[in-house]
């Protein structure tokens, strides 16, 4: 029997190469450096409980999962699960935003069946709130580095909406207050992504 070490640095290892990752890439998923990895995966030692946990995770497993010995013909099985989840959770993604575009599309109706004026700017307030739906969602499943992009899509999404708006009143200036936002991203996601 192979010790707990050597276990769970085989499990992270088949697993990272399932999903086609380098060390790199996997050390950026979990916020650690690739030098880490490089230990786990010789046995040189073992990730604590909280990683472990955001690993298992990330692979779709429990803890206790990778804390065991296993067959190659195991792991196939997981990458048919992994998949399937892939395509739950972009789903389930996209069906959470679904109600911010059905009230925006009933408000419209309504006002303009009601009214006789077109509010398209329901729509454009739409984009923000689903891009915030999307930010929640990366957040838990997703590669948290993605979040820099969504966050900056984000605040560009919102000056957008406003200045449409308001486009009668030609507030073009209002995109310079996205610049020292995106300065700040920018530095945020050096910062977050250095400290390990």
């Amino acid at each position: 029997m192979n010790s707990l070490k050597q276990i769970v640095a085989a499990n992270i290892t088949r697993f990272r190469k399932q999903k086609n990752l380098t060390q790199l890439e996997f050390a950026n998923k979990l916020n650690y450096s690739d030098k880490a990895i490089s230990k786990w995966e010789r046995a040189d030692s073992i990730p604590d409980i909280i990683i472990l946990k955001q690993i298992s995770d990330l692979f779709g497993v429990t803890v206790d999962y990778l804390l065991t010995e296993h067959s190659q013909n195991e792991n196939l099985l997981i990458v048919e699960y992994e998949k399937k989840s892939k395509i739950n959770k972009i789903s389930l993604t996209l069906l959470s935003s679904s109600p911010i575009w059905l009230v925006s599309t009933i408000v419209f109706t309504l006002v303009a069946i009601f009214l006789n004026k077109y509010i398209w700017y329901v729509f454009f307030i739409s984009v923000p709130l689903t891009i915030l739906i999307f930010l929640i969602f990366n957040s838990i499943w997703g590669n948290r580095r993605n979040n820099y992009l969504i966050i900056s899509s984000f605040v560009w999404s919102i000056l957008l909406c406003i200045y449409l708006s308001f486009i009668k009143l030609n507030i073009w200036q209002l995109f310079i207050l996205g610049i020292p936002a995106q300065f700040i991203i920018v530095l945020w996601s050096t910062l977050k992504n250095n400290h390990l």
